[in-house]
């Protein structure tokens, strides 16, 4: 049996309202074996079956399909009814009946997806029945439809499932990866840092000063862009950002001078800090401070550059808080259902070369802290607060 037909026969057996379908045939027909068979041009094989005579036929097994009437069914796509073998006009001088030993009989299509023919809902019995009725043809035409109907929903489940799996195998190939990529991009960046830092010490003149300066800038950036490639492939991966939590006295110190250096490297932009925090704190003061930049960077780049950006940080009742604000055009509720997606950027403002993963990051460090990130946009102002207790 090739692996196809084993597939179908599973196919049928998975649909919960077979036996039940065949019972009830069985009852308004008073045919004592129902079977459901996958027909082809060369073989007759049981997927389902319902034996009260012993007739013995077991799902997997098969028949020559020139010795059933159901090759003729699938032939003609017209169902066949017998009440009476031996007086039946048309079938007595089939050798089939006398084979199996039936008098009545039916045999009604069902089809899969995109009406292909399956096979058969078929009964018979080696007693004559009453069969040629408009409410039983009607009542087998409806079970047979309803198994095709069934079978070309698990045909379109098993579709969307593979689909969904390739999808699913090819993201996490892609952030395996990643992942490997960043790990090994750290090591020929280390030798550039330290090969920089280097020739700054023993190269004094103010040109190669600057070009060593450029370069040393662009090593920190290509450092930052690594870690956030890492940190984007541990929260999609599912093990999510690691936190190194540990007692910390100077959390007020760590935050201002984030601002700082962040303001350093853009003088033309205002900001305002209100960091107001005292006492020691179990935290992870890195992922803190990566936070903050990245919320900081986030108001520098998309606000309005003629107003103040804001930052304010403060610890009541155990609850740290943490805001940015910035003025600006307010942010439409459907972009920020956005905002904390990897590599989203707006369309309308793509003046930083990131890679658009600096708000993810930022939610994922919230996550890890069993935090909250929340976004407030008005005409009046913008507004990025984290809070969780530390």
């Amino acid at each position: 049996m090739n692996s196809l037909i084993e597939k179908d026969i599973r196919t049928i057996q998975s649909i919960e309202a077979v036996p039940f379908i065949m019972k009830m045939l069985s009852d308004a027909t008073g045919l004592r074996f129902i079977c459901i068979a996958r027909v082809t041009d060369s073989k007759w094989t049981t997927c389902a079956v319902l034996d009260l005579v012993n007739f013995n036929l077991n799902p997997g097994d098969q028949l020559d399909i020139d010795t059933t009437f159901c090759n003729q069914v699938r032939k003609s796509t017209q169902p066949i009814i017998i009440e009476h073998a031996q007086n039946d006009g048309h079938y007595s001088q089939s050798p089939i009946p006398t084979m199996y030993g039936f008098e009545s009989y039916f045999s009604f299509p069902i089809y899969s997806k995109d009406g292909n023919f399956f096979g058969t809902i078929c009964g018979l019995d080696p007693l004559p029945a009453k069969l040629k009725t408009s409410e039983i043809e009607l009542k087998i035409k409806s079970f047979a439809e309803l198994i095709s109907r069934q079978i070309t929903a698990d045909e379109r489940l098993n579709i969307a499932e593979s689909e969904l799996f390739n999808e699913q195998a090819a993201a996490k190939l892609r952030e395996q990866y990643i992942a490997i990529l960043g790990h090994d991009l750290r090591t020929p960046l280390s030798a550039l840092t330290m090969g920089v830092s280097f020739l700054k010490e023993q190269v004094k003149d103010e040109t190669s000063q600057k070009i060593l300066a450029r370069m040393d800038n662009s090593a920190n950036r290509m450092k930052r862009l690594i870690s956030d490639v890492m940190d984007l492939t541990h929260g999609k991966m599912g093990n999510g950002i690691e936190l190194k939590v540990k007692p910390v006295s100077n959390l007020q110190e760590i935050l201002i001078h984030t601002v700082s250096e962040l303001s350093g490297l853009h003088p033309q932009r205002a900001i305002q800090t209100s960091i107001k925090i005292e006492g020691s704190f179990n935290c992870d003061p890195e992922r803190l401070t990566q936070l903050l930049s990245n919320l900081l960077i986030n108001a520098i780049v998309h606000g309005d550059p003629q107003q103040i950006v804001e930052v304010k940080s403060t610890i009541e009742h155990g609850i740290f808080s943490l805001s940015v604000s910035n003025g600006g055009a307010p942010i439409s509720p459907e972009t920020i259902d956005k905002l904390f997606q990897p590599f989203w950027r707006n369309e309308s403002n793509k003046q930083t070369g990131g890679l658009g993963l600096g708000l993810f990051i930022a939610s994922q460090i919230t996550a890890a802290h069993n935090g909250t990130l929340t976004v407030n946009s008005d005409e009046s102002r913008t507004v990025f607060t984290f809070q969780a207790t530390l």
